[in-house]
């Protein structure tokens, strides 16, 4: 009799681990799908891309050549985009980590083209059901051939 009772609370637990696991794969899918709007958005010039994937309200910030902080809404950041919209760029890039604590997560992408590299961490929250970039911050740095 005890053993019936250990095995079955041993499938229980086995049971509750693979709901646990499944859940947890299902939050990293949609996260990065959310990442995957951003990039499409990047490498094709896609303002629309990038505004499925962002807070209205996120912030891009990174440390400017003179070691001041730079800053953008995303207003800002998306009239960059208006001169080769739709326009493919050359470069790999692809998501390097994923890090998700309940409604948070915390994504690392790099993005390697013929003379840079860069390093972004995206903060996402999900809001109301939906992942979303709440802040980007990045570096940049020259790409050694």
């Amino acid at each position: 009799m005890k053993k019936t009772a250990v095995i079955v609370v041993v499938i229980i637990l086995a049971g509750l681990a693979l709901i646990a696991a499944s859940r947890q794969n299902a939050e990293e899918n949609a996260v990065r799908q959310t990442v995957q709007h951003y990039l499409y958005g990047l490498k094709h010039n896609d303002v629309g891309s990038l505004k499925k994937a962002f807070y209205p309200e996120a912030k891009l910030l990174w440390i400017k050549k003179d070691n001041q902080l730079g800053q953008l809404t995303q207003e800002q950041w998306h009239k960059g985009f208006e001169a080769n919209a739709g326009k493919e760029e050359a470069g790999d890039l692809r998501i390097a980590a994923v890090d998700i604590t309940g409604d948070a997560a915390s994504v690392k992408v790099v993005e390697v083209y013929d003379d840079s590299i860069y390093t972004d961490y995206l903060s996402l929250l999900k809001l109301g059901g939906e992942w979303k970039i709440v802040n980007k911050i990045y570096t940049v740095s020259a790409r050694k051939k």
